[in-house]
């Protein structure tokens, strides 16, 4: 992608969070780009290309996370600590598109919706086979799996708004270390057995 269209898109994201997707026209985000309107489709052609593009790109960049994490020989706890943090740290770094991800999947077009839902479905599903394997190893408390995966997802779901919030109000002051040391904290200490802090 060229920096000119990188800007591009940078600029469509945000304004697609500021007035919503549904709200935002081609001619609201050629006018917020300082485009003539024709001139945008040398970027995109539809919005809901680019709501197609962003929600896939996600979810290959998470999913390929996630297989080198299951793949690996680490504990379950330090398993989910790296999906947590993979969470965390893009979160910090786009926070629009995870933002366009969380509020606007409901507006891809079949097949593609059934294709997000089957997606979505089989990464929680992962998150849940490493929270039972902690119990089984007795790394976390015995609990509901599915509430325990809730807890998780919930938790990391909504940060955009905390990273968007602190970037209009103070120039981005987030520290994405301390950000991720307390989400963690926070989660561990929901379901770690042994203590309720990361060491």
């Amino acid at each position: 992608m060229s920096i000119k269209k990188e800007i591009f898109m940078a600029i469509t994201l945000k304004l697609i969070y500021e007035k919503g997707f549904n709200a935002a026209t081609m001619r609201d985000i050629a006018k917020n780009a300082n485009f003539e309107v024709p001139n945008i489709y040398n970027y995109i052609s539809s919005k809901e290309a680019i709501l197609e593009g962003y929600i896939f790109k996600i979810f290959d960049d998470f999913n390929g996370h996630m297989e080198n994490i299951q793949k690996s020989s680490f504990s379950p706890k330090d398993k989910l600590r790296y999906v947590i943090s993979k969470h965390v740290q893009f979160t910090v770094r786009e926070p629009y598109q995870v933002a366009l991800f969380v509020y606007d999947w409901r507006n891809l077009s079949e097949p593609k919706l059934g294709k997000f839902k089957k997606l979505r479905k089989g990464y929680l599903m992962q998150i849940s086979a490493i929270i039972a394997k902690g119990i089984e190893e007795k790394q976390f408390r015995p609990m509901n799996i599915e509430m325990a995966t809730f807890l998780v997802f919930s938790s990391l779901k909504w940060l955009f708004n905390i990273v968007i919030q602190e970037e209009v109000g103070d120039n981005n002051k987030i520290n994405s270390v301390e950000l991720e040391k307390q989400i963690l904290d926070y989660i561990f200490g929901g379901i770690d057995l042994r203590d309720s802090s990361v060491r």
